[in-house]
């Protein structure tokens, strides 16, 4: 089993990708603060490189890969943001890049994976389908899988976007994240253990396998097919990242499709930026009232802005 990133795994995570990704800007709103009944912060990923967290952690692990390996090629499997940050992390380092994604991914996220010169295989939308499609372009090209999350080296780096966010906000009481596969959240566990701060995790009610593994302590399959608008937290976790979780998560809230909705409108009416659904569900658990926020400064991750503006969910 991979093992989940330490403190000093994004501290290196850091100097390796400055210059290749955003220092994005954390920003402030006294509306939905108010809202909130706390003092919120909110890293902006959708500001990031691809649009999401995810080059944070795909840089990282494309530029640590030895020259004999990286000639060769990198694959991974990807509903979009993910698949998207490799490809580009691929291209600047002049490797080739091939993302199996599920015949489902938004049009917009395939547009941008082959933008940024990735080859996509098409696949049916189940993890299974997935990976057997990963591991035949393995067997062809010897190519190096770079997972979405169940990587020490990709998490690390998504664990960059919580140690900038400190920096920049100066102390906090505690921080929300969205979970899907986790890779995000077991970083954060390892600034947040090392700074001190308590740290949450949000998910839709649709796709819940991470609320339902922090209840009963055991890994949690998710329930297909997944219904929820927040594709990018449609995966079900690892054991590595289920295990950061449990170790280190102070608690799992989940939030309606109503709730993802209203609070990806309401920044998008208040903040005047454009967040994925994704990126609202951690905006929502802040506005359910079921996280102990009242009087707190509280950071939040944006993780990213992709999204089909032909089919938005008002």
């Amino acid at each position: 089993m991979e093992q989940a990133p330490q403190f000093a795994d994004v501290i290196a995570a850091q100097q390796r990708i400055t210059g290749r990704v955003h220092v994005t800007p954390v920003l402030r709103c006294s509306a939905i603060s108010a809202l909130a009944g706390a003092e919120l912060f909110f890293k902006a990923e959708n500001f990031q490189r691809a649009g999401a967290f995810k080059a944070r952690g795909a840089f990282n692990a494309v530029l640590a890969l030895p020259d004999a390996v990286a000639r060769r090629g990198v694959v991974t499997h990807s509903s979009g943001n993910h698949g998207a940050a490799l490809a580009l992390a691929a291209r600047e380092r002049g490797i080739p890049a091939t993302v199996v994604m599920p015949e489902t991914a938004p049009a917009p996220k395939k547009a941008a994976v082959a933008g940024y010169g990735a080859r996509i295989i098409a696949c049916a939308p189940t993890l299974a389908a997935r990976l057997a499609a990963a591991e035949a372009v393995i067997a062809e090209t010897g190519a190096q899988m770079i997972p979405p999350f169940d990587s020490c080296m990709v998490a690390a780096g998504q664990g960059t976007a919580a140690l900038e966010l400190l920096d920049a906000a100066g102390p906090l009481d505690l921080m929300v994240v969205p979970v899907g596969g986790g890779g995000l959240l077991a970083g954060t566990l390892a600034v947040g253990k090392a700074r001190g701060v308590r740290v949450f995790a949000a998910e839709p009610e649709l796709a819940d396998d991470a609320a339902r593994g922090f209840q009963t302590g055991c890994l949690q399959p998710q329930v297909l097919p997944v219904a929820t608008i927040a594709d990018g937290l449609t995966t079900a976790m690892s054991t590595m990242t289920f295990a950061a979780m449990l170790a280190g998560v102070a608690g799992v809230v989940t939030v309606s499709e109503s709730a993802i909705i209203d609070a990806m409108r309401l920044v998008w009416h208040r903040m005047k930026i454009v967040i994925e659904p994704s990126s609202a569900v951690a905006v929502a658990a802040l506005l359910g009232g079921a996280l102990p926020v009242s009087g707190k400064r509280v950071g939040v991750v944006l993780t990213g802005g992709n999204v089909d503006l032909d089919r938005l969910p008002w």
